[in-house]
This record gives C-alpha cells, structure tokens and sequence, in this order.
C-alpha cells in the first residue's frame, strides 16, 4: 500500500454535542483517494501542537479510536448493541488524550444497514450477531482496516495508541505499516438487552469485554 495514495480533501471546525449541554472542540476531515471508495472522515480532538509537549519534550503520539459505522446504535441509541456508548466514550477519551477517532462507513461489520436489519431478524429467532451475517451469505465479520491506515498516513500518523477491545484493529494497522504502541480497552456498555450480543464478540470477535 502507498502512503501518498490517500490525500486529506477538506477539513472544518466540527464541535461535538457529548453528554447534554458538553460541547467538545473538533476537526473533521474528509479524504481523496482511499482505496474503498467510501467517504470515511476523520475527527480530530485536542491535539494542539502535535509536534511538541508543554515543555518542549517530544509529544505523546496520539489516541486513536476506529470507529465502524452503527446507525441504529450510533443515532438511534439502540440498547441492542454498544456501539452508540463506545462512540461517546471514545469522544471523551480521545478529548483528554488528544488524537483521532475515525469513523468508518462498515454498517454491520461490512454488510449494509439493509442486511444489518435482516440480520437483527434472524438474531430474534436464536443466532447470534455473527451466525446471523454467515446465514445471510457473509462473513462473519467483513470489516477491513486498511483503508483506516490510508488515513492516518494522510494525516501525518504513523504511530499511533489504540482504544480497542478487538485485536484484529491493531493487527491490520500493523500489517499496514502503522506502529500500535499499546491498546487501551474500551469499558463494557451492557444494558438489558444485549447481553447475548456482548458474550458473541468476546467468544467468536475474540474481543476482551471483561465478561465475568
């Protein structure tokens, strides 16, 4: 993969609404030329002078959060998922650490809102989330990262501190030149309703939840 095929298209202020009356400074960005051909963004948030520390020392590489897509979750506050307290979570994290969130156009790990629906149909009936996207003839998890490397070469990131439960994210940034220092796990967002749905990412996503 080249590090000059993706190029930042646009960026703007964005302040973010978090938690009622919160607002949080941010910058979106836009990209040309990754390699899916979706419009993924990029926000940054408190990163100020990335080039040096407060008193001239290196400064810390920045927290960075892959963010997949989840609209039922993510604009919708569905209880079916974590997804929409992730987001928030990372937001206000990634505002105290400085770095990226990038939010990423994978609907249902990759399938599209419509069969994402039709999965939740056949989840109703006993399988679990990846079951579910097997029976409609995907894979269980279509997701792909590269194209999040693509991004962070075009912001200027090579290196980077993950927020993630899931080992794959830091895997394919690797696999895709980027340097992960450390993973920094997310917090467990049970609610009534999606217990069945954490316990299938912490068995078949080999994602670390600190299910007990």
């Amino acid at each position: 993969m080249s590090r000059a095929g993706a190029t930042v298209r646009r960026q703007v202020d964005l302040p973010l609404q978090v938690d009622g009356d919160e607002q949080v400074p941010a910058r979106i960005f836009s990209f040309d030329g990754l390699s899916d051909g979706r419009e993924h963004v990029a926000l940054a948030l408190a990163l100020g002078d990335r080039s040096r520390g407060p008193r001239g020392e290196p400064a810390r590489v920045p927290l960075v959060r892959l963010h997949s897509e989840c609209l039922t979750g993510d604009v919708l506050g569905s209880a079916r998922c974590d997804c929409g307290p992730q987001l928030r979570e990372a937001v206000l994290r990634i505002r105290d650490a400085g770095g990226y969130l990038l939010y990423l156009r994978q609907e249902g790990r990759g399938i599209g809102l419509y069969n994402k629906i039709d999965a939740y149909a056949l989840q109703d009936l006993g399988l679990d989330t990846y079951e579910a996207n097997e029976a409609l003839g995907f894979g269980a998890d279509e997701r792909t990262y590269a194209v999040a490397a693509e991004m962070l070469f075009a912001l200027g990131v090579d290196r980077l501190e993950l927020l993630t439960n899931n080992a794959d994210k830091a895997a394919q940034l690797r696999a895709a030149g980027v340097r992960v220092d450390r993973c920094h796990p997310t917090g467990l967002h049970a609610s009534p309703v999606n217990g069945d749905y954490l316990a299938a990412k912490a068995c078949r996503g080999h994602q670390l939840l600190g299910l007990a």
